[in-house]
């Protein structure tokens, strides 16, 4: 068997690898490179392998940087089958058609002002392209269990987000898991990673491989912050992923609000459309989380939900004079509705713009919490005196200590470890932990490396 890196390899982003069996060529995930621009222009690239040769993708969760290439794929001729979970197979459809469409956006932007460099800007993908890739979804049996040919395939529950999944591939006398990404074993919203036993080879990511939680506690640090920001007649924008945590803070406004920490005439505004697609989608899925069907049926409750583009841009008018929360997407700030609301609150030291999440470098959101001063927004520079903080707290990702605690959990060593899915310091910090504290065999591959692994 023969094991491809053809993405997050040397980055946080773009999650593919390539799983040769000699009878089928297995894709586990298919995710968009995001951040740098010498990373986002990997996207643009030749894929590493011809998509028509690949057999099937097995997707370990929705997150654009594990499946936003997917319809790409597709348009470039892969016929195969895409495997998931049920709830993976639903929150893509919300989320790579709303990639399709800021994609389709932005060149049709690029191409009215005169700013792409080529002749004509094209999006990556279309949501032609992604209607005809959400066709290639297979949903994976409730056991979590499927045979292809010789393969024997796993799908293991992993927290992080709704259906998000370890994948273990069982070929050829080896065994090959891929974690995915794992959550918290105190998750806001999921349970706690379910533990795989064995491998032989384990792709283990690294996003927190570096960097431990913050011992905090996330209610109490969000009901500071916005009780501070209101004494002052200010409004907090919490930038935020729409899938995931856009709920989580849901949740945690409503628990705020019951313990009287926030008033009840606050304004709260969720203005994401896609965000609101997701929060039904989590009240569909509720037996996969960890919190009560009565909170979880109360996570919109007094919460005003802006639909129309044109009232986002009125919102965003309004908050820099009224006090409010306003929960937005993107959560990076790499664009979406969000940008209106930098755009009127940054220039004014009142208000208070709050990252509820981790922030690849590159990206506007990460400029910001490193200190920026002025920032582009569409063509115009904006100046920031708004106050910034990064509530690190709500990341869905499990630290190093959670890394190495799931590593722990295997009944016996891999015989190989590659460390995947993170910057290079984080995933260089977590080889080192796992060579010196569990004597494993383990190293960080290079993008685009293909090793032989029997």
């Amino acid at each position: 068997m023969k094991l491809s890196f053809l993405g997050a390899a040397d980055s946080v982003t773009g999650s593919r690898h390539l799983l040769d069996t000699g009878e089928r060529r297995l894709l586990l995930d298919c995710g968009m490179f995001q951040g740098y621009k010498v990373l986002r222009e990997r996207n643009w690239a030749p894929f590493g392998v011809a998509p028509h040769t690949i057999d099937a993708v097995l997707l370990s969760h929705a997150h654009l940087d594990h499946s936003g290439y997917i319809p790409a794929l597709v348009a470039q001729g892969f016929k195969g089958q895409i495997f998931s979970t049920g709830a993976t197979r639903d929150l893509c459809e919300v989320l790579l058609t709303d990639s399709a469409h800021l994609q389709e956006e932005d060149a049709r932007r690029a191409n009215r002002s005169g700013t792409s460099r080529h002749d004509k800007a094209l999006p990556l993908y279309t949501t032609a392209n992604t209607r005809k890739a959400l066709t290639h979804f297979v949903g994976v049996p409730r056991d979590g269990h499927l045979r292809l040919g010789g393969a024997e395939i796993r799908f293991t529950p992993v927290g992080h987000l709704l259906g998000a999944s370890a994948i273990s591939v069982q070929a050829g006398g080896k065994t090959v898991v891929f974690s995915g990404d794992l959550g918290r074993s105190n998750d806001l919203l999921m349970p706690a990673p379910q533990q795989v036993f064995e491998a032989d080879v384990l792709l283990i990511e690294s996003t927190y491989g570096n960097r431990l939680h913050p011992a905090e506690d996330v209610e109490q640090r969000l009901g500071q912050v916005i009780r501070n920001t209101l004494k002052r007649g200010g409004t907090v924008l919490l930038p935020s992923f729409a899938v995931g945590r856009a709920q989580a803070l849901l949740l945690v406004l409503q628990r705020l609000r019951q313990s009287g920490e926030l008033p009840w005439d606050v304004p709260i505004y969720l203005d994401s459309p896609m965000a609101t697609e997701a929060t039904e989608i989590t009240l569909k899925h509720r037996k996969l989380l960890r919190v009560s069907s009565a909170e979880i049926a109360n996570l919109s409750d007094g919460v005003k939900t802006i639909s129309k583009s044109a009232d986002s841009l009125k919102t965003a008018r309004l908050v820099a004079r009224h006090s409010a929360i306003v929960v937005s997407a993107s959560g990076m700030a790499t664009g979406g509705r969000v940008l209106n609301y930098l755009q009127t609150l940054a220039p004014d030291a009142r208000h208070h713009i709050c990252f509820p999440g981790f922030q690849v470098g590159g990206t506007r959101g990460a400029k910001l919490i490193a200190g920026a001063r002025e920032v582009k927004i569409q063509g115009e520079f904006i100046t920031v005196n708004a106050e910034v903080s990064h509530l690190e707290g709500f990341s869905g990702h499990a630290d190093a200590d959670g890394l190495m605690a799931w590593m722990r959990g295997f009944k016996r060593a891999p015989a190989q470890v590659y460390v995947v899915h993170g910057e290079p310091e984080a995933s260089d910090a977590l080889r080192c932990r796992i060579q010196d504290e569990l004597g494993w065999k383990v190293r960080v591959p290079q993008h685009g490396e293909t090793v032989d692994i029997g």
